[in-house]
């Protein structure tokens, strides 16, 4: 009897203080979803009678109000109704509305406000809102709900939960007696035994035991051992990450500072105009990730070099320190001749790769010549590295489909280095992929990489296909895991992201400043509804079928002609590729077509600008439209949906993206469109241009909240946490290696 006593006080006690703890959390938790059940029903009440309602106040029909008003309140939780006018006059309510709810006073309820009020009668929720007419507010309409339900039910699931806890108490307390009678004596023998560590000894000191407990030992420490670095490694999902946190994850977890970066274009661009030098940012969803993280981290970005003054603000060995106004890194220049860039960049990277491994029905072109060619560039890249690197394990990064032999290049001269290739695009399927007729040695190159990183699972899984239907290898499936070559490759997704905060948004003037600044660019009315789309002029980019959705907007609802534009930047890009210059004409052409059909003087309803535009001018144009338009036809994330989305300190605009872009997984809240739907994507722009600003700002913070915490510093120290797993791996593998070949010398000594 003490024994069960032993265990049910305790019991007792523990239930009875769960009790007192979850019973009032229950109780708050309750009321909080009942009011706001009653914030939403009073929300869709006022939306419900606001049309009758401005009809009604219109007439000024005093006898007609007070029985409509009468026909609502049948509702059996609607206890009262008042009218507010602007002037906080209470001109109509009905004749249960208590006077304690004033229009006017200190203690008034504005419009968009609720309140819970304890009147001699009981509990009344009530909820003020605003009612517009005449294209204009007329007042609100007070609709106070009686809560003495909320009361009675709150005290029915006290009981409730009471009545719970005592059965889960009998029933556990009857288990616990049970179980302590049969198993007491026998659990305490045996701990003794096990704190003695009799049990043990007995099987150490058992001839046919004992060596069996080796391995097992041996396991166990390696564990341990795995589990203590684990441990100091920092979990990413609990830090908020900046660029000091990307810094010192660099220095903490792969003990150097040293980072080379290895992409095809550069951050920064010298061109020669007139006798002055100006510094220009290409418009690159690379460089626009890349460039915080070079920042942060200082190091060596290794680009080639084709700015028209490039030569000119280099050093002996082709250095040049960047940003302008704050130098910080820098930039090693590799140069290439207009033969060799035509077959190695125009040519396979952007007639063959490029088409090959996006869905856009343009077909790849692959040319032995511009093979060659690229892989004398990727050979010089790959020399660059050597040359740059400072010890025999730096961290290298290689950015894109234009690199894909450099990764085993590096590793072929520097073992050691913990290469990160990123394949900014997406990746075809294994068939598809089969057209390359070089797939053999692209897969090779890739290979060499420590980790290969794509946006997202998907292409990760048609890499990993492509390697096992192309090459003899060894996959660990469930750790996304390539050995080829005696060498291991991680091939994980990372998707990428944007600088949080923003460098330029603290220096741009007020969201109401832009808009005004827009408009006045295009010559508008400052109430001109404005959409936007900004990026390269590329085949993928779907900007014919955005044109499209526009026209068909207009046909749909003309009451947008006249008040709403378009306005579409698109930066020129390999003018030089019959495609390209072919996209650039259909783009025009249809752009002159529908502003022909709808345009009338002073109004044209797609504004096109084809130009290189700065990033103070891009920040701008975001801030100031009421709506952006992403829709590409495939694409590995787009950066351009989440730099619109960081740009918006107000809450307002509305995104609408392709399902075809990677972002579309990680920005659920944008109104998500099949780009080649034009009706759908027509409705999507109806929808985003009548949208409240209630629900922009709703949608609008949600995706504020994902792009700050998965930023640019989170993308790149995923990547260098993974690497740093990698390479501790691989000392504790040399480590247990030289152990068995000191073990194995000294057995046959």
């Amino acid at each position: 009897m003490r024994l069960s006593l032993r265990f049910l006080l305790p019991l007792a006690v523990v239930l009875a203080g769960l009790a007192y703890a979850v019973i009032p959390l229950v109780d708050s938790l309750t009321l909080k979803w009942f009011v706001r059940d009653v914030e939403i029903r009073a929300e869709l009440i006022g939306r419900m009678v606001e049309g009758p309602l401005g009809d009604l106040l219109a007439s000024e029909s005093r006898t007609k109000l007070p029985a409509y008003f009468n026909r609502i309140i049948q509702d059996e939780r609607l206890f009262a109704i008042g009218f507010c006018d602007l002037r906080n006059r209470l001109l109509y309510k009905t004749h249960s509305y208590p006077d304690a709810i004033a229009c006017e006073g200190n203690e008034t309820i504005r419009a968009g406000e609720t309140a819970l009020l304890q009147l001699p009668r009981g509990a009344v929720h009530v909820s003020a809102v605003g009612i517009e007419g005449n294209g204009g507010p007329v007042g609100r309409l007070m609709l106070v709900h009686d809560m003495s339900w909320v009361q009675r039910r709150s005290t029915d699931t006290k009981w409730y939960l009471f009545y719970l806890f005592a059965i889960i108490g009998a029933v556990i307390s009857s288990v616990t007696v049970l179980v302590a009678h049969l198993s007491w004596r026998g659990w305490v023998t045996g701990v003794r035994s096990m704190l003695r560590g009799e049990g043990l000894i007995a099987l150490i000191k058992d001839k046919h035991h004992g060596p069996e407990l080796q391995p097992v030992a041996k396991d166990l420490r390696a564990l341990i051992h795995h589990l203590e670095a684990d441990k100091r490694m920092k979990d990413e999902s609990q830090v908020s990450w900046k660029p000091a946190t990307l810094k010192s994850t660099l220095h903490d977890h792969l003990a150097g500072d040293e980072v080379l970066i290895v992409s095809n274009r550069q951050p920064y661009i010298h061109n020669r105009k007139g006798e002055a030098i100006e510094v220009q940012v290409p418009a690159s969803g690379v460089v626009t990730a890349l460039e915080p993280i070079m920042r942060a981290c200082s190091g060596v970005w290794i680009a080639h070099g084709n700015g028209s003054a490039d030569r000119d603000v280099v050093d002996a060995r082709a250095h040049v320190r960047v940003p302008p106004e704050a130098p910080s890194f820098d930039i090693r220049r590799v140069w290439i001749t207009p033969e060799e860039e035509a077959g190695y960049y125009y040519g396979f990277a952007n007639e063959g790769i490029w088409p090959l491994c996006h869905l856009a029905h343009v077909r790849p072109v692959f040319r032995s010549s511009d093979w060659q060619q690229y892989q004398a560039i990727n050979e010089r890249f790959a020399l660059a590295v050597v040359e740059e690197a400072k010890t025999d394990n730096p961290v290298v990064l290689i950015q894109d489909f234009h690199l894909a032999l450099v990764p085993k290049l590096v590793r072929d001269h520097l073992p050691h280095a913990t290469i990160i290739t990123f394949w900014h695009i997406p990746w075809p399927n294994p068939e598809r992929y089969a057209i390359c007729p070089w797939y053999v040695e692209i897969l090779e190159g890739l290979l060499g990489s420590s980790i290969l990183g794509f946006h997202t699972r998907f292409h990760c899984s048609n890499f990993i296909n492509t390697v096992d239907r192309s090459l003899e290898t060894r996959i660990d499936w469930d750790s996304s895991t390539i050995s080829y070559g005696g060498k291991l490759t991680a091939v994980n997704p990372y998707p990428i992201s944007i600088e949080w905060p923003g460098r330029m948004l603290a220096s741009q003037p007020s969201v109401f400043e832009c808009r005004k600044r827009i408009r006045e660019i295009y010559a508008l009315p400052l109430d001109h509804i404005v959409g936007l789309g900004i990026e390269r002029l590329d085949y993928t980019k779907g900007i014919l079928e955005r044109f499209l959705a526009v026209e068909r907007l207009l046909e749909l609802e003309p009451q947008w002609i006249g008040r709403f534009s378009f306005v579409q930047i698109a930066a020129p890009s390999r003018s030089k590729i019959e495609e390209y210059a072919q996209f650039r004409q259909q783009v025009e052409n249809l752009a002159e077509r529908i502003n022909a059909r709808f345009g009338r003087e002073g109004y044209q309803p797609i504004q096109l600008l084809i130009r290189h535009h700065d990033v103070r001018d891009v920040m701008m144009h975001y801030r100031g439209a009421d709506l952006c338009v992403v829709s590409s036809l495939h694409d590995g994330m787009n950066l351009v949906a989440k730099e619109f989305v960081a740009a918006r300190d107000d809450e307002q605009g509305v995104l609408i993206l392709s399902q075809f872009t990677g972002a579309a997984t990680e920005l659920p809240d944008a109104l998500v469109v099949n780009p080649y739907n034009i009706d759908q994507c027509a409705a999507a722009m109806h929808l985003a241009l009548t949208m409240p600003p209630t629900e922009q700002r709703a949608r609008m913070r949600s995706m504020r909240g994902i792009v700050q915490e998965f930023n640019v510093y989170r993308w790149a120290g995923r990547m260098l946490m993974d690497a740093a797993r990698m390479r501790q791996r691989a000392r504790m593998e040399r480590q247990t290696s030289g152990r068995n070949a000191r073990t194995t010398t000294g057995g046959q000594a």
